[in-house]
């Protein structure tokens, strides 16, 4: 038994006529009349009454068609549990995320599986330039970056997470400027630990150096977080980094934190590519993503 034999019984009891039946599956009318034949033969039953014509289904025939909507339905049911449970309550998400942002990963996931319990994560680090890249080759689903980077062609949808803010950070060992803020020009004269050259975080320090005409004292460059956290923390080195990028020992007994004046303030946001068909658990996601609240977070 087939279940195009079941749907072709259901066709048959609404379109009541052979040729309008096999219209409505996409079959010839002499396969429609053969898949019943066949149901028949497997069941041993008479199920249509006809001759040249559909005259109605036999008391049998009726007891078959009730048992055939309800098998139908049942797969139907089948499917739609099996694509919600792919695409919701399980599933695969890959997200790139350019260094600066890395720590705020744990807080998005932590709302992702609460909505996804069973959600398996890829996650890469990217700049942003490559991650809108991998993005229209597909090989992500979702990237955290500076908004400000993409281009307004159209092919993204965005929705903001943060403002990012710049600060000068060091140990507690290190002599900084007194009050919450500094200058350009106060953090020139400290030696610094800062992030390459080729990250936009870094650009945008670069640039405050530039309009402030100073000359910064850079003893080291890296695009490895954790070296920048392990040089401040050992109260060798101050740095300017993100909020969002600092490590998690910040206050009295950690590091010491300055306001820069004058400091560009992007804003870092979540990042998928627009396209008409997007699968449940990617809405489903988009969504969450909404609802998080980073802002207070990654502001001092």
């Amino acid at each position: 038994m087939f279940l195009r034999q079941l749907t072709y019984l259901i066709a048959l009891d609404q379109c009541r006529h052979f040729s309008r039946a096999a219209e409505s599956c996409g079959v010839s009318q002499p396969a429609l009349s053969a898949g019943i034949r066949q149901l028949e033969n497997e069941l041993g039953i008479t199920i249509i009454q006809r001759n040249r014509r559909f005259y109605g289904l036999t008391e049998e025939g009726k007891r078959v068609l009730l048992w055939a909507r309800q098998t139908l339905a049942a797969l139907d049911g089948l499917k739609q549990e099996a694509a919600f449970a792919q695409d919701i309550a399980g599933g695969s998400l890959s997200i790139g995320v350019m260094p600066p942002a890395i720590q705020v990963v744990p807080l998005m996931l932590e709302s992702f599986r609460a909505a996804v319990p069973a959600l398996h994560v890829e996650v890469k680090v990217y700049s942003s330039t490559e991650i809108t890249r991998m993005l229209r080759e597909h090989h992500l689903q979702m990237g955290i970056l500076y908004l400000d980077q993409l281009q307004a062609d159209g092919a993204f949808e965005a929705q903001a997470l943060y403002a990012e803010q710049h600060v000068l950070a060091a140990a507690a060992s290190v002599q900084l400027p007194a009050g919450k803020h500094c200058s350009w020009a106060d953090i020139a004269s400290l030696p610094l630990c800062l992030l390459s050259r080729n990250m936009r975080s870094r650009q945008l320090v670069d640039a405050g150096f530039r309009e402030a005409d100073v000359t910064p004292t850079v003893m080291l460059e890296t695009d490895a977080l954790e070296l920048l956290h392990a040089e401040l923390l050992g109260g060798r080195l101050a740095s300017i980094l993100p909020v969002a990028a600092l490590p998690e020992r910040v206050g009295l007994s950690g590091l010491q934190v300055r306001r820069i004046s004058g400091c560009a303030s992007p804003d870092v946001g979540l990042v998928r590519l627009a396209q008409p068909n997007t699968s449940m658990l990617l809405m489903r996601l988009w969504d969450v993503a909404k609802t998080l609240s980073l802002a207070d977070i990654y502001t001092v």
